[in-house]
């Protein structure tokens, strides 16, 4: 079987996407593996399938590099939402679904794309750190010095921990830069690494500092891929009107035989 793929990524997390209207397309957790290998395969931080879907303009079917099924991811909604342009199944605005509900979107300019999160309903502190879900499982913890923190042997030990079983949590470390830019490193579950970038890492990252230092929007979130914008709206305890926007960019395209 040959499929035709596309490599995009957003701030450095890079996704590769596949066109599932039509004939469909079916991959095994193999296969997806495989693709998602940087060694062997294409390399990527995921892969998305767009899928046909009765409620919105495309379902975005995410799996995670070891082939995991993910709930959402946020940057990868973006790169789907700049895919489904340039497949001509959307305008420049769309409402898509994930497997976390429905989601809003606009592409700016020729390079940015702007996401509506789902709501956070709540901030819970833990002996780990600030807990939340912004799509999927995040703590958030803060530190002086982002560049000395060995991550992998910090996150790994929260990331399996009981009390976040059997999802598991992404692990983000957050240095706070001023009243409304804060600096991100985050460790993701299904990748088992860190990550130039998450999207719904840099959320929650946004969303907790603002709950313990009150910062002010919209807030700036510096990853090891680049640069994005956070805002949102508190009422009685909720967060609502949830925006993730940044760059998100095409890089090639190709066959592969698996």
């Amino acid at each position: 079987m040959t499929v035709k793929f596309y490599k995009f990524q957003a701030t450095g997390n890079d996704f590769i996407l596949l066109n599932g209207f039509g004939d469909g397309v079916n991959l095994t957790i193999e296969q997806i593996r495989f693709l998602c290998d940087r060694h062997f395969g294409v390399g990527a931080d995921g892969l998305i399938i767009l899928r046909v879907d009765g409620q919105s303009d495309f379902f975005m079917e995410f799996y995670n590099p070891d082939g995991s099924i993910a709930n959402f991811c946020g940057n990868g909604g973006r790169t789907a939402v700049l895919f489904a342009f340039m497949q001509g199944l959307i305008q420049n605005s769309t409402v898509f679904r994930a497997l976390d509900g429905l989601h809003k979107a606009q592409i700016i300019g020729q390079d940015k794309v702007r996401l509506q999160m789902n709501d956070v309903t709540e901030v819970l502190p833990t002996e780990y750190g600030l807990f939340l879900n912004t799509g999927t499982q995040h703590v958030v913890r803060f530190v002086d010095d982002l560049d000395k923190i060995d991550i992998i042997k910090i996150a790994r030990p929260i990331r399996y921990a009981q009390k976040f079983m059997p999802e598991g949590t992404n692990v983000n470390f957050v240095k706070v830069l001023d009243k409304n830019t804060i600096q991100v490193r985050t460790y993701e579950k299904g990748v088992e690494n860190e990550t130039l970038s998450c999207g719904t890492g840099t959320v929650a990252a946004a969303i907790a500092a603002y709950e313990k230092f009150d910062l002010q929007l919209p807030i700036m979130v510096k990853t090891r891929g680049g640069l994005l914008k956070v805002t949102f709206e508190k009422n009685d305890q909720v967060f609502t009107n949830i925006f993730l926007e940044g760059p998100a960019k095409f890089v090639f395209w190709g066959q592969i035989n698996l």
